[in-house]
């Protein structure tokens, strides 16, 4: 395994921005660019190569092909198609699976075994196809999860009481969509509680369910002024290959698999704050959920296993 060595599958404006990320930070040693639309990999690479000589440390950038997973540290999948109008959830899982299921086949035939990134939509559900797929132990697979969600969180709560984000101390938890929660009661502002520094403010406590709902609309509000998002999720994915690649230690809200009742829950890979290193998921954090946040954690998970059963673990099994 080549140490600092990246394999981003996917040169859409997701992966191409955290590409541009990682050149900009450093921290990479080699970045190879995998895509369908070989001539688009071809441009990307030499679009990027271009700027070294403006980066913070040395870097090699290339297209290559899925014979390069197979000493690579991290494999980053962004590949799949985006929501069309008036397609539903399932119909984009159903599609992004058999992408998902292909994908990890070609990354598998290489002899990989590092950490795989998923962030391809939905990030729950693909996680757990990439995870059933690969037959790697659960802790090297791990999905982008709620964690642009939580940076969101953290933005927006910084701007309403004019703090730095770096104090705000949140997580979005669950899935990565609409029945996301924040557990405000575990929610701190330095080392205060942000319910108690709201109450000590005046600030209306109706504010916090607010700031949640423009987590929520953010990305459709993005999405229907500009088409996409990629920037804020490109330097998440960027974040948590840092994690991997520093053997960091930090807590991040991933896309992570909860198999022995953690959070009451079986066999689903949903978002959680867990510990990320060199070897993946170290461990999850679980917190004391009320009552009200614990139920809106099992109906996350019930959404995600209800679009399990009604659309991929037919194609993950399908020879």
């Amino acid at each position: 395994m080549k140490k600092g060595k990246v394999v981003l599958v996917g040169t859409g404006f997701v992966g191409m921005s955290m590409a541009y990320s990682m050149v900009n930070r450093g921290g990479v040693n080699e970045l190879v660019l995998i895509d369908i639309d070989k001539d688009k990999t071809i441009g990307e690479e030499m679009d990027l190569s271009h700027g070294l000589p403006f980066a913070p440390q040395k870097m090699v950038i290339k297209a290559g092909d899925y014979e390069e997973c197979k000493d690579a540290q991290i494999v980053v999948i962004t590949a799949g198609i985006a929501q069309k109008p008036g397609q539903t959830r399932l119909e984009l899982a159903e599609t992004n699976t058999k992408i998902m299921k292909s994908i990890t086949q070609n990354i598998m035939a290489s002899g990989f075994n590092g950490i795989i990134i998923v962030a391809s939509n939905p990030v729950d559900l693909m996680t757990y196809v990439v995870a059933k797929v690969s037959g790697l132990p659960k802790n090297q697979v791990f999905g982008s999860g709620t964690v642009l969600d939580t940076a969101r969180l953290r933005y927006l709560m910084a701007d309403y009481l004019k703090l730095s984000s770096k104090n705000i101390h949140a997580y979005i938890m669950g899935e990565h969509g609409d029945s996301s929660f924040v557990p405000w009661d575990h929610a701190y502002v330095g080392c205060k509680r942000i319910k108690d520094v709201m109450k000590d403010n005046h600030h209306p406590m109706n504010d916090l369910k607010k700031i949640h709902e423009g987590v929520i609309n953010a990305a459709y509000e993005i999405i229907n002024k500009k088409r996409a998002t990629y920037y804020g999720i490109g330097m998440a994915l960027n974040r948590l290959v840092r994690a991997v690649l520093d053997n960091e230690n930090s807590i991040l809200t991933v896309s992570t698999y909860l198999q022995d009742g953690q959070y009451g829950q079986e066999d689903i890979y949903i978002g959680i704050p867990a510990v990320i290193n060199s070897k993946g998921v170290r461990e999850l954090v679980e917190l004391n959920l009320n009552e009200e946040e614990q139920g809106k954690l099992n109906e996350s998970c019930r959404i995600i296993k209800q679009m399990r059963i009604d659309s991929i673990e037919k194609i993950i099994e399908e020879k």
